[in-house]
């Protein structure tokens, strides 16, 4: 009898949920391009399609932007090319039909003699409407991303100032973004009223800088000063700092994914150290199913952190029970037809000693579609384990987000037309539990009002415009 191994992995699709961009800025650095080239390379996990990187030195912009991983699209020659003393940049994932060289950002324009960049984190829920008003009233859009349409509102108020043009632009959109802006002698950045998607404010040798998450400042050693505030426009030039909060105030939405799943571990988001957050998740899920197992343990590197406080609480073994390729790229050479399965055997390994005979309990972050996870609870039964339990560190995903996550359709969630039962059946398990909402809100210890919860309860804090359809979710209009 042949024998056989088996692998697991994340295939394209999967079922994790993917957030689609990163951004960041520097104002005051004679090696500005080049920092930002390291800030989006901490920032790589928000966005692996497309990435761009714009410089100004006080009298012109430059730029480059490609498909492709930050060390691919960017090298020395080109970084030396980006010369200034400020720079922003970006990293962006995308969906089917997306990906595309046009849609990369940052966003440049010239307009009434001035040079405009833009980069984008979030999601435009009335982005469809006004672009379409907009192409009424003559507008001619040069692509798909909704972050162009914030460009075309702010060209027709330059007269009065960038800074005033980007405040009554943001008035006339409603949804989730954190922006970087510059031209060629500032660094602006905006995060909306609600604060859905995260911005963070640094220091380094008198340079100001501007990334999504804080593990960018960590990597270029800044020292990180404190959170854009919800609404706050933050202007950074040869005055230093200022502050604008010309923004209408709203209660605090920030998304709770963030923590669960997008940000890297070692961030500090929304005032909070992420690993904690997700050990404390764990916790709770110990507390709330306490599953008799023989270990705990992650599927890497989704879950890692809270099976580390559902082992803890719960005494028992924390083990690596799959072990991940790290060195699998983008692209391979494809197996030929016989290698059935190859996208989801790449990059996972089961350690058949280790799962043998083992009672397991698998800790998940999240479950959005449950095909790959289906699969792996299968491939952990062929090495030899026992029973099979998974507990998720969030409760069911019922419900689609508009705020900058791949999630836009109530169809692609098994939460939204499966029970729990229904899904512990699917997926081929002996036991599946979720947190409690109140559960997971008290894991952060965080003010449990300031969070968006609208994928679990359905309740969305902006409105969605009465032309809303599909959208990509960094910022890329498609059609319905």
């Amino acid at each position: 009898m042949k024998s056989a191994s088996f692998s697991l992995g994340i295939p394209p699709g999967s079922d994790y949920p993917k957030e689609y961009c990163g951004i960041f800025g520097i104002y005051g650095h004679p090696e500005a391009s080049r920092l930002t080239y390291f800030g989006l390379y901490a920032l790589q996990h928000r966005g692996q399609e497309s990435c761009g990187i714009v410089s100004g030195d006080g009298y012109q912009v430059r730029q480059h932007r490609g498909l492709g991983l930050v060390p691919e699209v960017f090298h020395k020659d080109i970084l030396d090319n980006l010369s200034g003393h400020l720079a922003i940049g970006h990293v962006r994932y995308s969906t089917t039909g997306s990906t595309l060289a046009v849609n990369a950002q940052p966003f440049v324009v010239h307009h009434g003699g001035e040079t405009l960049a833009i980069g984008h984190n979030g999601n435009l829920v009335n982005a469809l409407e006004v672009r379409h008003r907009l192409e009424q009233e003559g507008s001619i859009f040069q692509s798909t991303m909704d972050t162009e349409v914030i460009v075309h509102l702010m060209a027709r108020h330059l007269c009065r100032g960038v800074v005033e043009a980007l405040g009554v632009a943001l008035t006339e959109v409603r949804g989730a973004f954190s922006l970087v802006l510059a031209t060629k002698n500032k660094v602006i950045g905006v995060r909306d009223p609600h604060g859905f998607r995260p911005l963070c404010l640094g220091q380094l040798n008198g340079a100001l800088v501007l990334a999504s998450e804080t593990c960018a400042l960590d990597l270029i050693q800044a020292e990180y000063l404190r959170d854009v505030e919800p609404g706050e426009i933050v202007v950074l030039d040869d005055n230093g700092l200022t502050s604008f909060q010309t923004l209408p105030p709203a209660p605090k939405k920030f998304c709770i994914f963030e923590f669960i799943y997008f940000a890297r571990p070692d961030s500090r988001i929304f005032g909070a150290n992420v690993y904690q957050i997700r050990k404390r998740l764990g916790g709770r899920l110990a507390q709330e199913h306490p599953v008799a197992a023989d270990l705990a343990m992650p599927f890497p590197d989704s879950g890692t952190y809270a099976a580390l406080g559902y082992a803890e609480r719960l005494g028992v073994p924390f083990e690596m029970g799959v072990i991940r390729n790290h060195y699998v790229g983008r692209t391979f050479i494809q197996p030929s037809q016989s290698m059935r399965d190859f996208s989801v055997r790449v990059k996972l390994n089961p350690v058949r000693e280790v799962l043998q005979g083992k009672r397991i309990v698998v800790v998940e972050d999240s479950i959005i579609r449950g095909t790959t996870s289906r699969t792996r609870v299968q491939t952990l039964r062929q090495v030899g384990a026992t029973e099979i339990s998974m507990v998720v560190s969030c409760p069911p995903t019922r419900f689609p987000c508009y705020y900058g996550i791949d999630f836009s359709s109530k169809g692609e969630l098994v939460a939204a037309h499966k029970s729990v039962d229904e899904i512990r059946e699917f997926l081929g398990l002996d036991y599946l539990g979720y947190i409690s909402l109140e559960g997971m809100v008290a894991a952060t210890q965080m003010d449990p009002d300031s969070f968006c919860l609208a994928c679990f309860n359905g309740d969305y804090a902006v409105p969605l415009a009465g032309t809303f359809s599909k959208t990509c979710f960094e910022g890329c209009v498609t059609p319905p």
